[in-house]
């Protein structure tokens, strides 16, 4: 950036130059000097213009995923230096089916995001995503902050981040832009067991040790065990939103992609700590200390897609949670899931650069799969879904998605859903 800076100024002297050879040149006899003169004037002056945006404004990048981040979000890290903006969105429609009593056929803007990074330098930089949910704040939408942080690259092997971090857990959590994960909806597992969109404030390290091989390490403020449910932990995310930070815990993540098996890759993370955050559960405080793991691999092998995500998590302290809360809070729970998608257009159209695939999922969740003792345990939170759809990109950025879910509940009816969407990333 700093020999942009000279050029810039080397540029703007020659400007300055000419300028004063202009001064005299202005002379009936002499307008074709001035012409000349003018024409380079005009000529330096543009491409100084074009160096000072460039600072701020670079070059459009390739999209590719970059420490473990959205191809979109990871743009700051392919900017030579000043501003890189990005986003996604994604757009649905829901059509109920049987059981309409659990709601109602409905079309929604379901996000907007934005990201916004800033390369200060080739080691530090800045990098946020804020979303717009539901188009308006006036009825269910809201506007947040899902992450925003700074990065200190050291080197390939370790390097530093602080601020709103992303949770490493799970596939979505981390890469949710629409292009890149099958259906309008994402996997109910990675909403219910691992609750993302999942973020808190933290600092820690990340970086590649061996080639293929990445980790992601960070101290954050804890959950907040008060928001926990039936339903599992999804409302103990405090968000960075004046959190509670009595109790810290740690989140670490291993990925590994070996080079003998291209378009393979498989790893595990973990979050630990304790959630009572200082706050009183049927006339006590407890630590209420909480456990996640989640296991995953995917495969991608020229058409196929392939991935499976196991998690499982236990919360101490569950029956007087429970006790506080008047609702069992499952002392353990799971979830696990598989799918499979091919893309097909090549056998159709072998000169096709477009995609379709059809796909498959298939989805176990139990949000209390063991009840405290002295509390019944809820079968309606064990749930199976079985869904099929279709993915069309007539460019790599833009999708359009269709798809029917079917859900098995071991007690009560939950509706059955058909769901049309469009996204895409910029």
């Amino acid at each position: 950036m700093d020999e942009m800076w000279e050029i810039i100024k080397a540029q703007q002297e020659q400007i300055n130059t000419l300028k004063k050879k202009m001064e005299p040149a202005i002379q009936p006899d002499n307008n074709n000097e001035v012409t000349v003169l003018k024409h380079q004037t005009s000529v330096l002056a543009e491409e100084v213009e074009k160096l000072r945006t460039k600072l701020f404004i670079p070059d459009e990048t390739k999209y590719k995923s970059t420490y473990g981040l959205g191809p979109a979000a990871s743009k700051v890290y392919q900017t030579s230096q000043g501003l890189s903006i990005g986003g996604y969105g994604e757009a649905n429609y829901q059509g109920l089916i049987k059981d309409k009593r659990s709601g109602n056929n409905n079309a929604d803007f379901e996000r907007l995001v934005l990201y916004f990074g800033y390369k200060f330098t080739d080691s530090i930089l800045f990098n946020s995503e804020i979303e717009f949910e539901h188009s308006t704040t006036e009825e269910n939408g809201a506007v947040s902050v899902e992450f925003a942080s700074l990065d200190y690259l050291y080197n390939p092997m370790v390097n530093l981040r602080a601020g709103l971090v992303l949770m490493p857990m799970g596939f979505v959590n981390r890469i949710h832009e629409p292009p890149f994960f099958f259906g309008n909806n994402r996997p109910e597992v990675e909403r219910t067991i691992i609750p993302s969109t999942w973020s808190e404030i933290g600092v820690g390290l990340f970086g590649e040790l061996y080639p293929g091989l990445t980790y992601t390490s960070y101290v954050v403020n804890g959950l907040d065990a008060s928001g926990f449910s039936s339903q599992g932990i999804r409302g103990g995310r405090q968000k960075g939103s004046e959190a509670r930070a009595e109790d810290l815990a740690w989140v670490g993540r291993v990925d590994y992609a070996p080079e003998a098996i291209p378009g393979l890759s498989f790893g595990g993370s973990a979050y630990l700590g304790n959630s009572g955050q200082a706050r009183s559960f049927d006339g006590q405080k407890v630590d209420v200390f909480t456990q996640l793991y989640e296991g995953h691999m995917q495969w991608k092998y020229k058409g196929l897609e392939f991935r499976t995500l196991g998690s499982w998590g236990h919360i101490s302290n569950a029956a007087k949670l429970s006790a506080a809360k008047g609702e069992t809070i499952g002392e353990s729970n799971f979830g696990w899931y598989a799918e499979v998608g091919y893309d097909i257009l090549p056998h159709l159209i072998p000169t096709t650069t477009q995609y379709l695939a059809p796909f498959f999922r298939f989805e176990i969740i139990d949000s209390i799969a063991s009840a405290p003792d002295g509390f019944d345990d809820d079968d309606s939170r064990e749930r199976r879904i079985f869904q099929v759809g279709l993915q069309y990109k007539p460019i790599p950025n833009v999708v359009i998605k269709a798809d029917y879910r079917n859900f098995d509940s071991a007690k009560g009816n939950i509706a059955d859903d058909v769901n049309l969407g469009i996204g895409f990333i910029f």
